[in-house]
């Protein structure tokens, strides 16, 4: 994924109304009205929602008749996840050796016990 499309893509997702917006997106297809109306905002309000999703590829926008039905898109979704995975795989080794780390020091002194009792 190029730069600027995950910095959209990450700029989008900070924006608690548009996660959820994209969250109800995953439930199917739904229009600007059935989008807006668990929120207590305009309709230009998540219409300005809408078009940071839409830049940033997250959602496309559909025509039947006299409405424009909105549609998640996750391949981009996918791809910040990806981005996100090498970084979870860092931290899983990280802590692993941590967690090596610790179980070798408490075998040396011998403070591994874990009976509450004694």
């Amino acid at each position: 994924m190029r730069q600027d499309q995950l910095d959209a893509t990450f700029a989008a997702l900070a924006d608690p109304t548009r996660r959820a917006i994209l969250q109800r997106l995953a439930a199917g297809d739904a229009t600007v009205k059935e989008l807006a109306a668990p929120f207590d905002l305009t309709q230009p309000a998540i219409s300005k929602h809408l078009k940071v999703l839409e830049h940033a590829g997250l959602i496309s926008r559909g025509r039947a008749r006299q409405t424009r039905p909105c549609r998640l898109e996750a391949t981009r979704l996918e791809a910040a996840a990806q981005w996100l995975q090498a970084y979870r795989n860092l931290w899983d080794d990280s802590f692993d050796g941590l967690d090596a780390h610790l179980k070798g020091k408490r075998s040396k002194t011998g403070k591994g016990r874990t009976d509450a009792g004694t």
